[in-house]
């Protein structure tokens, strides 16, 4: 009686010949997936990220009568990050990706200091924004402090971290 001697290397790797063949070599790796470099797209979405961050900034300082310096740095880096990965790595992404956040994190300021005041005179947020908006820009001038800009330097150099890490990966 006789008995078959298994193939050598690994008895779980995937072959494509056939189970008697001698020795075969493994299935090569898939190809890397290519670079993006779309500047459009990354403005896009840069453009984009601000205004949903901003807006979602502003609804949970008003909301929480404060501002948080990890909701800035937030901010800044989910701008940056879209940019540079639906955009690639195009320079430029980084530094749109620092102003739009700071205009993100003015205009949350401006929807917190909207919101409070909408609390105040019972009446909406909304209202405060389209019909007094420079009542609430000058409340903003007359309420702005040393951390006013702290928040706008953390997202800012949020934003260009999170364009520098989303093209890091790639």
């Amino acid at each position: 009686m006789s008995q078959s001697v298994p193939p050598s290397g690994n008895p779980f790797a995937a072959t494509s010949a056939a189970p008697d063949a001698p020795d075969t070599a493994p299935l090569p790796a898939p190809a890397p997936a290519p670079v993006r470099e779309n500047l459009p797209l990354g403005l896009v979405a840069a453009l984009v990220a601000a205004l949903v961050a901003g807006g979602v900034y502003g609804g949970v300082a008003g909301a929480i009568e404060r501002e948080i310096g990890w909701a800035a740095i937030g901010v800044g880096f989910l701008v940056g990050f879209a940019a540079a990965k639906l955009g690639g790595r195009n320079p430029l992404l980084p530094v749109v990706s620092a102003a739009l956040s700071l205009g993100a994190v003015y205009a949350g300021q401006l929807l917190a200091i909207a919101i409070l005041v909408a609390k105040e005179l019972k009446v909406s947020a909304t209202e405060i924004v389209l019909d007094n908006f420079s009542l609430l820009t000058q409340a903003w001038n007359e309420s702005k402090d040393f951390m006013t800009f702290v928040f706008f330097a953390l997202a800012a150099v949020a934003a260009f971290a999170g364009a520098r890490k989303a093209t890091a990966t790639e």
